[in-house]
């Protein structure tokens, strides 16, 4: 083959190429669309889809994992408030969903002295104190002390009923009365 009949040859499939995907696109889309309606999403948590709607819309004050949480401004709810319509939530969502969001260790992990709190729009509106990171690292250690009790009682659990006398019902049988 020839040049010439190479260069006629993609040109035909060019064409046939172009003419094949206006049917396609509109098959693909009628396919598309009942997929799409027939596809339940599950109920998610009213908190949880209310911090979705705030890392959309505020992505510097509100990132997503794995980047690292910032301190917020002081005040933010009520800057937040402002936007409760383009956000698509409630007041005591919003309020709910900053609750959570500053709770835990990713949050209390950054809230170092003379960290930059920030706005809803990535500006610096303050520092975060010596007072505040001291509450801050003090909360995050009370969350691993409670995670570690409640660790070791499910472990004392767990094998207080292993080593429980079974009877042959399957109850444990009463202590006698002496």
């Amino acid at each position: 083959m020839g040049f010439e009949q190479l260069a006629e040859l993609r040109d035909r499939l060019r064409a046939q190429a172009e003419q094949a995907k206006p049917a396609k696109s509109a098959q693909s889309k009628a396919k598309a669309s009942p997929g799409r309606a027939a596809k339940k999403r599950e109920p998610v948590d009213p908190e949880v889809e209310a911090i979705w709607r705030l890392q959309r819309h505020f992505p510097l004050a509100f990132p997503k994992n794995p980047a690292p949480k910032v301190p917020l401004k002081q005040g933010i709810l009520e800057d937040a408030q402002q936007h409760l319509e383009s956000l698509g939530i409630t007041a005591e969502q919003l309020k709910q969903a900053i609750a959570t969001w500053c709770q835990g260790n990713r949050y209390w992990s950054c809230m170092v002295e003379d960290a930059p709190r920030l706005d809803l729009q990535g500006q610096v509106a303050g520092k975060v104190t010596a007072e505040q990171a001291v509450y801050a690292k003090r909360q995050a250690s009370r969350r691993q002390r409670d995670q570690m009790r409640e660790k070791r009682a499910k472990r004392a659990r767990n094998s207080a009923e292993e080593s429980a006398p079974v009877s042959e019902g399957g109850e444990t049988p009463a202590p006698e009365a002496v």
